[in-house]
């Protein structure tokens, strides 16, 4: 039981606000890439978004959360469901699978992690203190769900 209910936890969830966008410049026509800040946490992040179909703003605030599967009570099986259950999907708007690639630990007063995960190309680094980063592990695969901030 224990083992099947590890499979569906949150790995991760915090609202961001985002500071800068395409700070060193625009490299995609459809794609930016967005420095934010999180809220509770004060976790780092650099997201690359799809700004084309989700488009977003500096000072925009949204929920980001990070699961291993988007049906409650079952574990994920790599394929995409059509069977229109419930799942998460219903609860954010802009939503991307990947993998972990990479895994950095900071030494310091306070020991900081470096996430690094490839979403098809599109890519996200968390950077924050370890301890709310757990979990989270190299060669892992994921959900990111992204939803704005009163929706």
């Amino acid at each position: 039981f224990i083992k099947f209910a590890h499979m569906n936890e949150t790995l991760f969830e915090d609202i961001f606000e985002v500071k800068e966008i395409d700070k060193d410049g625009k490299k995609f026509d459809k794609v930016s890439r967005l420095e934010c800040f999180g809220e509770t946490f004060e976790i780092e992040l650099i997201i690359d978004i799809n700004v084309d179909i989700y488009p977003m703003e500096v000072n925009e605030k949204f929920t980001l959360a990070l699961t291993k599967s988007l049906i409650p009570g079952k574990p994920d099986e790599g394929v995409f469901d059509q069977s229109n259950r419930k799942s998460l999907l219903d609860k954010y708007e802009y939503v991307m699978y990947g993998k972990v690639y990479k895994h950095e630990e900071e030494r310091g007063p306070v020991p900081k992690v470096a996430i690094y995960v490839s979403f098809g190309g599109l890519l996200m680094k968390l950077r924050g203190d370890f301890r709310n980063l757990q979990g989270i592990e190299t060669d892992s695969r994921l959900y990111c769900l992204i939803r704005k901030s009163g929706k």
